[in-house]
């Protein structure tokens, strides 16, 4: 069964039937209950109604009594002997006795003395104690039937206690119970093929929207066209929120691909002319080996390593590395990069930054964001480039400005997409491929900071790296 709305309907099904049938159970007991209830207490009636009856008329003489409404009643004595029955009473069980004739009294030294009086109706009276109840049956007048017996004690004029038995039928109760046992029977499959039929109709409109989204899924899939969207319901519960999401992770990827194809139409690009100018170098050194340009081919071949580093990195980048955990020094991680870059021809570097500013990632990656930042201030500076590294709050800022020409303000975001140049006079030798920048964003991002860019206080550009501080 690997339809939903087959299990819906099955498991609603099931659950009403469990209930109904739980409930109708509870149904009959308590019917059961009310219905015995009130024969113990017609039968309790009878029995206390037959007691006074014996209290007040018998003496020493027989015992006889009158049942009212030809139920049956047996009358015994201490010793279990049945001493008085109702009229047409045939058979019976279930109370203190089998016997339906009726034993004559004791007499003689059982009889009481005659000094006691005991003929004096008076002296009789009805116990008030509780009853007791039992089940049996009883042959009336040829008709048997189930009954619930009613037990009171009562003692006689002359001094004998006996117990009355006397009887309600159960008829009713058994009638009732069973005309609601059937009724129910009847009732519950119909009721669960109507609760089985609306659950399916109401489960299967339902889940219409999920039937049409995975439809315009799989249109999708076959047709790669990751610009369709699928439809969105006009309703606010789970089928529209998993719609919207399946949308955005829709443009999601779509963007991801996207992205992904200008990069490698963007790679292929940059890759080519290094390529094609070493190709082209190391063909005319070979049929003319006076005119080959050894420093071009070096250059063209360290550009190339740069570029497969860079693009490397990206990669790695893009399929979610993490970077480590180190402390790292970001004051001496500036020193360092800045005596290294002494050198004839090279911007000089002024240095600010306050010791114990450490943070915690990958030293070598961020050795690489600021190598980029030098390298992209060194680029455009005209005089000089500025470096500072301070702690604000629990935040470690580190800054680099020049005092180029900046970046305009509607450009200070697309400089950190990839393979973007806002100088197209520029070589690419001069210029790099654009990924410098590119690179920066996505490490700072995954060392949980941020890289902008504003206006240097010399007016070129200022890139503010932040990052947790340690």
């Amino acid at each position: 069964m690997r339809s939903v709305r087959a299990k819906a309907a099955l498991g609603a099904t099931a659950v009403v039937a469990v209930a109904l049938v739980v409930a109708g159970f509870s149904v009959l007991l308590v019917l059961r209950a009310y219905l015995t209830d009130q024969a113990e207490l017609q039968a309790e009636v009878t029995a206390r109604e037959v007691a006074s009856q014996i209290a007040r008329e018998a003496g020493d003489g027989p015992i006889s009594v009158t049942s009212p409404e030809d139920r049956p009643v047996q009358v015994v004595d201490e010793d279990g002997k049945t001493v008085a029955v109702s009229k047409d009473l045939e058979k019976i069980s279930g109370t203190g006795s089998t016997g339906v004739k009726p034993e004559p009294l004791p007499t003689g030294e059982d009889e009481p003395d005659a000094d006691r009086e005991d003929d004096d109706p008076e002296r009789g009276q009805v116990s008030g104690k509780e009853p007791r109840f039992s089940r049996g049956e009883a042959t009336v007048d040829g008709e048997t039937a189930e009954y619930r017996f009613a037990a009171v004690e009562a003692t006689t004029g002359g001094g004998l206690t006996v117990t009355v038995y006397a009887g309600a039928p159960l008829a009713v109760e058994q009638h009732a119970v069973e005309s609601v046992r059937e009724a129910m029977l009847a009732g519950l499959p119909v009721l669960m093929v109507v609760v089985g039929g609306v659950t399916w109709l109401v489960t299967r409109r339902a889940l219409k929207p999920v039937e049409d989204i995975r439809a315009e899924m799989a249109e999708i899939t076959a047709s790669e066209d990751l610009s369709r969207r699928v439809p969105e319901p006009g309703t606010r519960d789970e089928v529209a929120r998993l719609a919207r999401t399946t949308n955005e992770t829709l443009a999601a990827l779509e963007t991801s691909v996207e992205r992904q194809r200008r990069f490698v139409a963007d790679a292929s690009h940059e890759l080519r002319s290094p390529i094609a100018s070493l190709r082209t170098q190391l063909e005319v050194g070979e049929a003319h080996p006076e005119l080959l340009d050894v420093p071009g081919a070096v250059a063209d071949t360290v550009r190339l390593q740069q570029l497969a580093a860079d693009l490397l990195l990206l990669a790695r980048l893009d399929a979610g590395e993490r970077p480590g955990r180190a402390v790292v020094d970001l004051s001496a991680l500036v020193r360092e990069q800045v005596s290294q870059r002494g050198g004839a021809g090279r911007v000089p570097v002024a240095v600010t930054a306050a010791d114990g500013v450490e943070v915690l990632g990958s030293a070598g990656q961020l050795d690489r964001v600021l190598g980029n930042l030098l390298d992209n201030a060194e680029r455009h500076a005209a005089g000089e480039v500025t470096v500072s590294v301070t702690r604000e709050g629990g935040a470690a800022v580190l800054a680099v400005g020049d005092d180029g020409s900046g970046v305009p303000d509607a450009e200070r975001e697309r400089i950190f997409e990839r393979f973007v140049r806002l100088d197209d006079a520029r070589t690419r030798d001069e210029g790099g491929a654009g990924l410098g920048l590119a690179i920066a964003r996505d490490v700072a991002e995954r060392h949980g900071g941020t890289l902008t860019v504003g206006e240097s206080r010399a007016g070129g550009a200022l890139f503010v790296l932040r990052l947790p501080a340690q």
